[in-house]
This record gives C-alpha cells, structure tokens and sequence, in this order.
C-alpha cells in the first residue's frame, strides 16, 4: 500500500508496511502541548491501535506510549502536573518514545523558564546560541546510531528538526545531529527513547522509525 505525504515543501511518495505483530495499543499522551493528529496519523498507517489520553490509567494500560509535544517546556509541565502525569510517566515500564519537546521533558531540567523536568534523563536542555539561525527548522542528517529504534536508518539519513533547546551529546544519546554544536538527535535510557526530530514529519525514515518502536 502506498501513500502520499505532504511535508511543507517536499512531497514523498513512501510504501506503508503495517507492524506485523498483533496491533499494539499505543496511547499517545494528550496534555495540551502535543501535535496529536500527525502522530496519530503516521502510527495508524502502520497497524497501530491508537488513543489519545491525558487519563493516567488509559496510559499505564498501553502496550506503546508516545510522548509528543510542542510549545514552551514550562506551560507544559504545567499541564503534566495538572494531569498527575508528571508521577505516572517516569513510572511507566512499557516502552515510551518521547517527541521534540515530549524528549526535552524527560530530562531532569530546561533552560527555557528554569524548567524542572520529569528527571528521567539526568541531563540539561541547553538554549542555542543566537549567533545562528533559531529555531533549528528543516532537515538534517543524524549520525552515530547506536540503537534499535534506529534499525535500518542509515548514517546521514535526514530527519525534520524544529527546535531552539537541544540536549547535550551523553552516554544517553543514540544519535547525533550538528547545528551550532553536535547534540542528541535521540537518547534512549532503559524503557525510555527520545527524538529531538519529528519522526511523523520525517517521510519514509521516519515511518521507519516509527514501525521500529511499535514492534518493541
């Protein structure tokens, strides 16, 4: 089956593979701060059995949690912790797969409003500097993958990147990407992954990526 995917200014024409396994129940975490719909899309087009939830118990019963998020790290601690979601997350000990913003959160505190974080990740989210271009928007290629989910991605494939904060490069990261300086394009932490990219706006790699976490 084949599919057409719109991305800005790039359009790719990618063969959809649905998981092979019994459909996974993945619950995509609904707090205010996520770009749901592309998400939800792009892991439905694989097979997976998909919610949308803020309801910690819909989140714990999940086979796949993905964390997705968009926006400023301290508004959206806010909402995690009106949700209670703050405690149920790092308790979780099904896969987890964080998104963009959704990774910065895992980590233990953000430069953007001296936000603490879920502290899943021991790690700081540093500020680029202004001296470039921020946000860091559009492809780039990531290198140094060190981990499953990134199976079958070769070395300098390109993902879709927006961001202004980025995570310093540790025994953590299982990819790398260099804009200013070489940082963590994904970390991983025992049950725990991150994305800096946008797998769901990444094409064919992303799709990839993506299958790879749903047979996890």
């Amino acid at each position: 089956m084949k599919k057409r995917i719109e991305l800005d200014d790039r359009e790719e024409l990618v063969t959809c593979k649905p998981v092979t396994c019994n459909s996974p129940k993945v619950t995509i975490i609904e707090y205010g701060a996520g770009n749901l719909f592309s998400v939800k899309a792009a892991v439905e087009r694989l097979g997976g059995e998909v919610v949308c939830s803020a309801d910690p118990e819909m989140i714990r019963g999940a086979d796949k949690v993905i964390f997705p998020g968009v926006g400023q790290a301290a508004a959206a601690m806010r909402q995690l912790r009106r949700y209670g979601l703050d405690r149920v997350i790092p308790e979780l000990e099904v896969p987890v797969l964080g998104i963009c913003l959704g990774m910065q959160l895992m980590c233990a505190y953000s430069e953007e409003g001296a936000t603490e974080g879920l502290g899943i990740f021991p790690m700081r989210v540093n500020e680029f500097e202004k001296s470039s271009k921020v946000p860091h928007m559009g492809w780039n290629g990531v290198y140094d993958l060190k981990s499953g989910l990134l199976e079958g991605v070769n070395e300098g494939e390109r993902v879709y990147f927006v961001h202004s904060y980025y995570v310093p490069v540790s025994e953590y990261t299982v990819a790398s990407c260099d804009y200013q300086v070489v940082f963590s394009a994904a970390i991983r932490k025992g049950n725990f992954w991150g994305c800096q990219f946008h797998p769901e706006k990444s094409a064919g790699v992303g799709e990839r990526i993506i299958e790879n976490f749903l047979k996890m």
